[in-house]
C-alpha cells in the first residue's frame, strides 16, 4: 500500500468512495443531483510533472484542468534541482524527468521556526510531494502540503506507472473511477486528452524524432554535448551507463558528468535508470 504522508493510496478504479481510501476526500460528498466534475478535483491525483505544464488554468486561474477535468490536489515525485529558502517559505525546483521542472512551495511553520528551524533537503534528493496547484501570472506551481524523502526508488517508479494508469482511464472515459464518464466514450475509446502527453513529447519543444533530439543537444553546453556523444557511441547506454564507466571511457572528471548529465536530463534527452548516476539515452 502506497502511503502519500499520511494518505493512503489512490483509489481510482474499482475502489472509488471514501473506504477507497484513494484519494483527499471533500467534506462535502455531493447528492445524486451534483455532477461529478463539480467535486472531481477534491481527489488526490497522481501526476508527472509534464502534466503540470501542460495543465491549463482558467480565466480567473482559481481552476486547473488535466486531461480536460479540474485538479487541486496531486502527488508528484521528483529530485530536487534547486533549494531557495525564505523568511516564510522554501522553494524547490524539482525534476522527474518527464520535461523540465516544477516550482514547490513548501510554507514555514513560523511558531516552530523559533525553536528548530525546517532543513531544507539536500540536492539531487529523490522526494514525494503531497499539496495543491496554484497558477499565478499564468505559471503553474504547487503549494506543498508534505515533502519527504523517498527511501526505496521502485516508488518511483510505481508513481509512473500510476500516473499512467489515471491518465489513461481518463483521457479515454474508461469507466470505474471518480471522473465523469465522457458521452460517446466506451471502453479504449478516445476523449480529452488524446495526446498522452503525460512525458516528454512535442509539447514544451520536446519531440520523440531524431531531428527534435538533436536540436535539444545543439543547444547545450560542451560538456553535455561531450557526453551525450560519448554515450551515443556506448552500448551499454541503451540499457544505461555509470557515472564510473563514463568517467573510465571518456577521460570526463566525475563532477563534470554529473553537470552534463543533469543538463542532459533538464532538456529530456536522458532519463535516469537503475540509480540517480546511471543513465540511457532516450529513445527517439
Amino acid at each position: 500500500m502506497t502511503s502519500y504522508g499520511g494518505y493512503q493510496r489512490t483509489g481510482y478504479g474499482a475502489q472509488g468512495g471514501d473506504e477507497g481510501g484513494g484519494f483527499m476526500s471533500g467534506s462535502q460528498q455531493g447528492s445524486q443531483g451534483q455532477s461529478k466534475r463539480s467535486t472531481i478535483d477534491e481527489y488526490l491525483r497522481p501526476v508527472t510533472i509534464k502534466q503540470i505544464h501542460d495543465a491549463k488554468a482558467g480565466y480567473n486561474e482559481s481552476e486547473i484542468t488535466i486531461d480536460g477535468f479540474p485538479v487541486s490536489t496531486v502527488t508528484l515525485v521528483g529530485q530536487v534541482r534547486s533549494v531557495q529558502p525564505q523568511t516564510t517559505n522554501i522553494t524547490y525546483k524539482i525534476d522527474d524527468g518527464t520535461g523540465g521542472t516544477i516550482d514547490v512551495k513548501k510554507w514555514v511553520d513560523l511558531e516552530k521556526s523559533e525553536s528548530g528551524a525546517e532543513t531544507p533537503f539536500s540536492l539531487d534528493t529523490w522526494v514525494r510531494v503531497l499539496g495543491r496547484l496554484s497558477s499565478f501570472n499564468g505559471k503553474i506551481h504547487v503549494g506543498a502540503h508534505h515533502v519527504r524523502v523517498i527511501d526505496d526508488y521502485n516508488e518511483v517508479s510505481y508513481h509512473l506507472l500510476e500516473s499512467t494508469y489515471v491518465h489513461v482511464c481518463i483521457s479515454r472515459g474508461l469507466p470505474g473511477g471518480p471522473w465523469p464518464q465522457k458521452e460517446g466514450a466506451a471502453a479504449g475509446g478516445h476523449g480529452v486528452g488524446d495526446s498522452d502527453s503525460m512525458f516528454i513529447d512535442s509539447g514544451n519543444g520536446y519531440s520523440g524524432d531524431a531531428a527534435a533530439a538533436n536540436a535539444r543537444v545543439a543547444s547545450c553546453s560542451r560538456q553535455a554535448k561531450s557526453l551525450y556523444q560519448f554515450m551515443q557511441s556506448d552500448p551499454r547506454s541503451i540499457e544505461g551507463i555509470n557515472v564510473a564507466d563514463v568517467m573510465a571511457g571518456s577521460g570526463m572528471g566525475k563532477r563534470d558528468v554529473l553537470a552534463a548529465a543533469d543538463e542532459l536530463l533538464g532538456n529530456g534527452i536522458v532519463y535516469t535508470t537503475v540509480d540517480d548516476e546511471t543513465w540511457a539515452i532516450l529513445e527517439t
